[in-house]
């Protein structure tokens, strides 16, 4: 297939959810865990449920950057933002996720800091260039998809001698959140949430290669399969999921191989090896912390580091109590469960960072999820145009 309609195909998308229904074994259920934001939005937009059988079923996991972003490190940055030299650049989800105070990024631009919404590093680049008497922090999130720009962009940074650029860094890895799911209690207890495999994220899997996930279906006995962000790769995957259960296989398989590779984008991996190093345990929202799971600057690049340059300090804060973002992160909860949902928490007025972010679970399930009737039809092929 050449064009993204080909991946949208409802007549295929039907053939492929027929040969699920036929290979799943009734007499057992089959629970799969996608972890990328992207593949929980594909999955509610076009009803790919829907079309699965009653004992295959899908469990969200903390695949979304915005949303697994603990409130402490957004405090820390809301406080830097009011330091009057300081001009603070972030991409456009962050600007309402609010703090333990209530506060966010955009209640602070409207009390007078200097934050500015930015589409890519270089154009937080082009504004300390512009600039050169105010301090530019980019406001760095993100798993491996977005750390390779990070990377760059430093690069470019020292290249060019901007005195006034740092970078305020939260860059996280998939492979620690994997691992940390399958070793907490909700997982590994018999008789709590049940995860037979894992849809392996297609953006993180151009980066890192599939190679990282060999250990988990090795160790855990879970089969991953890397898929694309279109209906079709990820209804596949599920497909070849099924059969690796039914087979009694746990291997690492490639649907996305139109861009994912054994190894990845070993020039990228090179960049981000160069400007950072592993943190000792970095804190995950909903899933608490966790070793080795962020990223820092090395200490060679201390002076581009907001963290070190401005003595930023970050307070771990909790969330809020009947808030169910932290549930809904590790596959326990889907958002419906959570009592504000849909009533007091909607994307215009959001509680948590599942509702604030495009790709969190809620607020893809408030988008295209909400209005559909619990009692799913035994042919629901009409889900997919």
């Amino acid at each position: 297939m050449k064009y993204i309609d080909e991946y949208r195909n409802g007549r295929l998308a039907r053939d492929i959810a027929r040969q699920i229904a036929l290979t799943a074994d009734p007499a057992r259920s089959y629970h799969f865990m996608e972890f990328c934001g992207g593949h929980t939005h594909v999955i509610s937009r076009y009803g790919l449920e829907d079309l699965l059988p009653d004992n295959v079923r899908m469990v969200h996991g903390p695949g979304c950057p915005v949303c697994v972003l603990p409130i402490g490190r957004i405090g820390a940055a809301i406080a830097l933002a009011m330091r009057p030299e300081i001009t603070l650049c972030t991409y456009g989800d962050l600007m309402r996720v609010r703090d333990k105070n209530g506060w966010s990024l955009l209640k602070a631009k409207a009390a007078g800091a200097d934050i500015r919404m930015v589409y890519s590093t270089l154009d937080a680049l082009k504004i300390a260039e512009a600039e050169p008497q105010r301090e530019v922090v980019f406001f760095a999130i993100g798993f491996e998809t977005t750390t390779p720009p990070t990377a760059l962009v430093l690069k470019t940074a020292i290249a060019k001698g901007l005195g006034n650029f740092s970078i305020f860094c939260n860059h996280v890895l998939t492979p620690a959140a994997i691992h940390s799911i399958l070793e907490s209690p909700d997982v590994s207890k018999p008789g709590t949430i049940k995860i037979d495999g894992f849809i392996g994220p297609a953006h993180v899997s151009a980066v890192i290669g599939t190679k990282p996930y060999e250990f988990f279906a090795e160790k855990f006995r879970k089969p991953v399969v890397v898929a694309g962000f279109e209906p079709l790769d990820v209804i596949q995957a599920v497909l070849m999921l099924v059969r690796q259960i039914n087979d009694g296989r746990h291997v690492v398989e490639n649907q996305y191989i139109r861009a994912v590779t054994r190894l990845g984008n070993v020039k990228a991996q090179a960049e981000v090896a160069n400007f950072f190093e592993l943190r000792e345990s970095f804190e995950w929202r909903g899933l608490g912390e966790l070793p080795l799971s962020g990223l820092r600057l090395r200490p060679r690049y201390a002076a581009y580091d907001a963290e070190n340059r401005f003595s930023m300090v970050t307070v771990t804060a909790e969330d809020n109590p009947a808030c169910e973002c932290g549930s809904i992160l590790r596959g326990v909860q889907k958002p419906a469960d959570c009592k504000l949902f849909g009533r007091v928490c909607t994307p215009d007025t959001p509680m948590g960072s599942c509702m604030v972010s495009s790709e969190g679970a809620c607020a893809a399930h408030w988008t295209y999820g909400r209005f559909r009737t619990k009692a799913r039809q035994p042919d629901a092929g009409r889900a997919v145009a």
